[in-house]
């Protein structure tokens, strides 16, 4: 499964998804998050030492969760600020905290941590504005480094059929 969550107000992006995707839409899974209430991941570690793979945050972000678990591939398409995505893209990546857990084992010469359901899925990004897209890239490719998944790729909004083609 694809899940896709829009933190921007612009639904015509995940219905130019929907479209590029053809007969393959009904395997990618559309949250349009814009108005859903997010906040930040507050690093009380609770997802992990007292409710795990819950998160102590109570807001709409646990209906990101329930899907990621079983998601192959997470896609977050946001707006910019500074160059970067914004908080709202930024909230649902920080707040994957609960499919981790505290454990930690080597990955070559590195520390990660075990995944809590067994598998995570691989990161994409779809950015609305202007970003420094070299950073974005780099970025995605460590935060897939750390969840022992791979980066699809980051790809401005006006690439959204290249990024459904590593989609589907």
């Amino acid at each position: 499964m694809i899940l896709v969550v829009n933190t921007t107000s612009d639904t015509s992006l995940t219905e130019e998804i929907r479209q590029a995707a053809g007969a393959k839409a009904g395997e990618i899974d559309i949250v349009e998050a814009a108005e859903l209430k997010i906040g930040h991941c507050i690093g009380c570690n609770f997802c992990w030492l007292k409710t795990p793979g819950e998160c102590a945050v109570k807001d709409d972000y646990e209906i990101i969760l329930k899907k990621l678990i079983h998601a192959d591939q997470y896609w977050v398409i946001s707006d910019t600020a500074l160059g970067f995505i914004d908080h709202k893209g930024k909230n649902v990546f920080d707040r994957i905290l609960p499919i981790l857990t505290m454990n930690l084992h080597f990955v070559g010469d590195q520390m990660r941590h075990i995944s809590r359901y067994g598998k995570n899925a691989d990161l994409g990004i779809i950015y609305k504005g202007d970003a420094d897209k070299e950073y974005l890239e780099r970025w995605a490719e460590r935060a897939a480094l750390n969840l022992e998944s791979r980066s699809l790729g980051v790809f401005d909004e006006s690439k959204i059929k290249e990024a459904v083609s590593c989609m589907c």
